[in-house]
């Protein structure tokens, strides 16, 4: 394989948004986690040979290259693969919208574990609740609202991020919205029709050749309430 992704078996996570630019480039990689198990990403992970060692997953192994952090990860396959325009200043704007995305995830996930991941949703509802409402009111209209700008700002075209072409930020405005799709559909519905911009990127995201296939496959894991975005009933309002 060309490239090692490793992340955790079972949810799609941070690691999603680096499958997602590995299965846009169409290239060769290996889902370790999934293929040979938490104990292989252990390895790597706290492994006495490795000299970069990552915080924590996802980490790309490229060669004898590590690359962890998701949006580190993003610009390193985003240079190589046409995932981001090649002037200076659009790959660092590129970066910065990620690096959005990364707390906007950071966010998502804090509305069901407010208190920490020491304790489980269960002896934090009180609590998640409280966060809930204000991630669904006031929140995700917030990012909503800013990557709705950034479109109609864009001076070559409203409908990529950054640029006249496809690039790593838009695959992941594409994971965040499917993602509150998934933990708030409620919320979205109410939302979403003040942000067409916004949907017309994930619409299109979707109808890619190479993402609908893989979208369509048993390489996409499914949402589910170990992840990342999780559906409470209770925390949809």
């Amino acid at each position: 394989m060309a490239y090692e992704l490793y992340y955790w078996p079972g949810i799609q996570g941070r690691g999603e948004f680096v499958r997602l630019a590995l299965e846009e480039a169409g290239v060769d990689y290996g889902d370790v986690g999934r293929q040979q198990g938490a104990e292989a990403l252990m390895r790597m992970w706290d492994g006495p040979g490795v000299d970069t060692p990552s915080f924590a997953p996802p980490f790309l192994k490229h060669g004898k290259r590590i690359i962890g952090q998701t949006a580190n990860i993003l610009a390193y396959l985003g240079e190589r693969y046409g995932l981001v325009p090649k002037a200076e200043a659009a790959r660092l704007w590129t970066q910065q919208i990620q690096l959005t995305v990364a707390d906007l995830v950071t966010e998502a996930h804090d509305v069901h574990h407010p208190l920490g991941g020491d304790f489980y949703y269960e002896d934090q509802k009180p609590e998640a609740k409280r966060r809930a409402k204000v991630f669904r009111e006031v929140r995700i209209p917030r990012y909503l609202e800013w990557f709705e700008t950034i479109l109609a700002r864009n001076p070559k075209t409203d409908k990529h991020l950054v640029g006249a072409r496809l690039s790593y930020a838009d695959l992941s405005l594409f994971q965040v919205v499917a993602g509150l799709r998934y933990a708030f559909p409620k919320a979205m519905a109410r939302v979403e029709p003040e942000y067409e911009r916004v949907i017309g990127v994930h619409d299109a995201v979707a109808a890619r050749p190479r993402i609908k296939a893989y979208l369509a496959s048993n390489r996409r894991i499914a949402f589910n309430e170990d992840g990342i975005f999780r559906h409470y009933p209770e925390l949809d309002g």
